[in-house]
């Protein structure tokens, strides 16, 4: 029901054939480009704020152009930068121009979501460096968000450099230009003994150049979850995942490509292969490609406790993933017990929905769930009949007829949701912002129970859903988020920074100070302030004590009194996933920080710590 802004989307090609290849066999010269705006809009989820494409081309001579890039903003960034770049490549052709634009073996494609609130063209990737030596331009772009920029700037400013700007694109860009530039000029010394200049000095460093080593050297230190991604001009390729393996990467190979993509399912989709042929990153590891083509998957940082982050399964990455889909319906199976309990028992005289659509493949787990338990409970029932001997056909009818009842109970207006941005009133406009299907409820019997697939700062159940759903008149509404509450800040791309944002949090304040246990907050400030300026590896996460006191059942209740309306007529009820449940529906990914506090890294606990000074002190500003 919350639109939370996350985790950005890559997408790299690297054709392995000459151009002409492509041209004869699959009809086209843009054979990479076409690839690269289909990766793109399969991955739109994960960014609908900006795109960009980075384009090099291997086989260009000196006086003509080697690098492109475009990048547009907007919820429609990805045809206006494709659009822009058609009409150039129509130009180029008609001009009959010896280098088309945007045609070359390496391309890079990036989807935005804003994690800081910076927003403009120049936070926009691929970012680019530009240099009059091949070798020493770089394209970059990723989805990751580093915690200890802090540490980083200050080393790039020891180094002599002036970076132009305070953030981890940006300081990345300048901390590998660099040592990009170093490393040729390292590259260069056997070279010139050997008599080499000019363009044949040039080759030479090309073709030993390998950014890997770069990237051994300079990616231990930097803390956070991230797929950095990057194109140097002469050809070579590159992405590096994480040593928790808290952003995701794919990649797949054959003679003619290789790929690399956010997710799995938008490879197999456009290049029409089977999930056992798209691999996934291991985490510390960088896929990079020569450019002679030669591909190679090194570790590079050494790895760590495997942290993967799990809202990618629960709601950011696309439900169409085999796995991802399997876990989203054990994540509804789970939730039954607790269903029925908060409905007691009555199956006959409740409801059941989803809302939104990314819920949907969890409300199917639970409604197979629910279906499962009901045959066993027919069955149980018509055998103990048939011992006692009075099985009748009317008695075994009766029992059949028990049904789980679901409905389709709301539908999106996406056009009011559109005008209702743009406008002041939105509060009470935000109450219709979706058609309920009346008749769907037996006014003032039926239970209604709605699934979600998280809760975070409440707003919308708030303004709109609940009173949108209590116009049915339902006996009660039972909302049913499938995680768990949210309750810490995220650093590592999800848009979700500050404490005040969570109802949780706010839910464990008020219990705080209704039973004068206000001291709790006091010490927890106390503490955090006391350790602000020590070394990110020695903080420790001390909000967990501001929840220590209540029980999951105790914050969920007053999350639920804080977010009914005051003229709800039905009677309302919260129930949330439990972190234990979680982690076995998602076994494999453990990064659950945003629920339990327990982060990979300690940037994590760091931010945490300011997080709550920031909220304590009323500087309400988000995080740099």
């Amino acid at each position: 029901m919350e639109l939370i802004k996350h985790e950005c989307g890559i997408a790299m090609i690297r054709l392995r054939k000459p151009l002409d290849y492509y041209k004869q066999k699959y009809g086209t010269d843009t054979y990479g480009l076409d690839k690269l705006y289909l990766l793109m809009e399969k991955e739109h989820n994960r960014g609908q704020e900006a795109a960009g494409v980075g384009c090099v081309r291997i086989e260009a001579s000196p006086g003509e152009e080697y690098i492109f890039r475009e990048r547009a903003e907007g919820t429609n960034a990805i045809q206006e930068a494709f659009r822009s770049i058609r009409k150039d490549i129509r130009k180029a052709e008609k001009q009959g121009d010896s280098v088309v634009p945007f045609e070359g073996e390496c391309y890079m494609g990036h989807l935005r979501y804003s994690t800081t609130g910076r927003s403009g063209m120049s936070f926009v990737h691929p970012f680019l460096r530009r240099n009059n030596m091949r070798c020493s331009n770089l394209l970059l772009c990723g989805n990751f968000n580093l915690t200890n920029v802090d540490e980083i700037f200050k080393d790039i400013v020891e180094q002599g450099q002036h970076p132009r700007l305070y953030a981890d694109t940006f300081l990345l860009l300048e901390e590998l230009g660099k040592a990009l530039d170093d490393e040729i000029e390292r590259l260069a010394t056997v070279p010139r003994k050997e008599g080499l200049t000019g363009q044949a000095l040039t080759e030479a460093i090309s073709r030993r150049l390998d950014f890997t080593g770069i990237l051994r050297r300079y990616a231990p230190s930097w803390d956070g979850g991230y797929v950095i991604c990057g194109i140097v001009g002469n050809g070579d390729m590159w992405a590096l995942r994480d040593p928790h393996g808290i952003r995701p990467a794919f990649y797949y190979v054959d003679e003619e490509v290789v790929v690399v993509a956010s997710e799995r399912p938008v490879i197999q989709t456009v290049f029409n292969v089977d999930i056992n042929q798209v691999k996934e990153l291991p985490r510390g590891n960088c896929i990079s490609v020569g450019i002679d083509g030669e591909v190679s998957v090194e570790e590079v940082v050494t790895p760590q406790e495997e942290t993967q982050c799990s809202f990618e399964r629960i709601y950011f990455s696309r439900g169409s993933d085999r796995d991802i889909y399997e876990e989203r319906k054990n994540l509804g199976k789970l939730l039954v017990p607790a269903v029925m309990r908060s409905i007691d028992n009555d199956l006959d005289n409740t409801v059941f929905s989803f809302i939104p659509n990314t819920a949907e493949v969890a409300y199917y787990g639970m409604m197979h769930q629910l279906e499962d338990d009901l045959s066993k409970k027919k069955l149980e029932t018509l055998v103990a009949m048939n011992q006692k001997g009075a099985l009748t056909e009317k008695e075994i009818e009766n029992v059949l007829s028990h049904k789980i009842r679901r409905e389709k109970v709301a539908l999106k207006d996406i056009k009011l949701r559109t005008f209702i941005a743009e406008s002041e009133g939105r509060d009470d406009l935000a109450a219709h912002v979706y058609d309920i299907t009346y008749g769907s409820v037996v006014a003032d019997r039926d239970n209604l129970v709605v699934i979600d697939d998280s809760i975070v700062r409440g707003t919308t159940l708030r303004q709109s859903i609940i009173r949108i759903l209590d116009r049915l008149s339902p006996k009660r509404i039972v909302i049913v988020s499938s995680s768990p509450q949210v309750r810490y800040p995220d650093c590592y791309g999800i848009d979700i920074s500050r404490m005040d944002e969570f109802i949780a949090f706010k839910a464990a304040m008020q219990l705080l100070r209704e039973r004068g246990q206000e001291h709790i907050i006091e010490d927890v400030y106390r503490k955090s302030k006391a350790q602000e300026n020590l070394p990110k590896e020695q903080i420790v996460n001390y909000v967990k004590e501001i929840y220590e006191p209540f029980s999951d059942e105790e914050i969920a209740a007053k999350i639920t009194e804080m977010l009914t309306p005051p003229d709800t007529k039905a009677e309302v009820r919260l129930v949330f996933q439990t972190i234990e449940d979680t982690r076995r529906a998602i076994p494999r990914h453990t990064g659950d920080w945003y629920f339990s506090g327990d982060y990979p890294t300690p940037g994590g606990n760091r931010l945490v710590n300011k997080a709550f000074i920031n909220f304590y002190e009323g500087n309400l500003e988000k995080r740099d």
